[in-house]
């Protein structure tokens, strides 16, 4: 199948992930509509193909925002083939260390972002008779350790809200995939309070034990948003050859 001319709604997409995915979806002749709260980074992006490229300020967290990037796309281009729910954080800390706060800026972004986004695409695919929707999600959504709980539970329950979505809407002719990257070298560390933590989870993936490249995890998306239409890759998981 080609992208050329699909129509690719992607959120978090002003550095790691969604940025590199945007741009390979560019080269393989997608239009695609970006979401994220940075909007110098956006309009970086759209200055690489202006004819293929339109954004908005995001934030997930808010149905509003993400309801007003879907009518974007479609004013744009008439059509929406797939949304791409990648927008995140992850802050890292032991429960006992009582970070309230970021418990709950997790629950809107991790879970409330891949829920808006759900929302907001559904009635049109509906109407169009076809879609794919796909969200990032993580290895932490498939095992806990120390200092990762709330972030493991917010992507225990991306797993969860895709694979019901996939059991609902496989009649509707609406794919649904889940992206589970491991450890990956992106900015997301940078949503890690505790400072040391961060260091130290850059320099694990130094030297040999290489991480990710956001463009390996883009890779994949593409991958999974040129399968035949009578195909569902219900989830990648990929991690670095040292992680595996």
């Amino acid at each position: 199948m080609s992208l050329d001319k699909k129509v690719i709604i992607i959120t978090g997409a002003s550095s790691g992930i969604g940025a590199a995915t945007a741009k390979l979806l560019i080269k393989q002749g997608a239009n695609v509509v970006i979401g994220a709260r940075r909007e110098d980074r956006l309009s970086e992006i759209k200055a690489l193909a202006p004819d293929q490229v339109e954004y908005q300020v995001t934030d997930v967290s808010k149905l509003d925002d993400v309801k007003g990037l879907v009518k974007l796309a479609m004013s744009k281009f008439g059509k929406i083939n797939a949304i791409y729910n990648n927008a995140g954080i992850m802050p890292l800390a032991k429960l006992s260390e009582d970070h309230h706060d970021e418990w709950q800026q997790m629950l809107n972004i991790n879970i409330m972002g891949v829920l808006n986004g759900i929302s907001a695409v559904l009635p049109i695919m509906h109407d169009q008779g076809y879609g794919h929707i796909l969200a990032t999600d993580s290895v932490a959504g498939h095992k806990t350790d120390a200092t990762t709980a709330v972030y493991s539970g917010t992507k225990y329950a991306v797993r969860a809200i895709m694979n019901g979505l996939r059991v609902e809407e496989n009649q509707n002719h609406i794919r649904s995939t889940i992206i589970s990257p491991g450890a990956v070298s992106t900015e997301l560390y940078r949503s890690e309070s505790d400072q040391a933590s961060a260091e130290a989870l850059q320099q694990m993936w130094q030297g040999e034990n290489k991480a990710l490249t956001s463009e390996d995890v883009a890779s994949a998306v593409v991958y999974a948003l040129d399968a035949p239409e009578r195909v569902n890759i219900n989830e990648i998981l990929v991690r670095p050859l040292a992680e595996s």
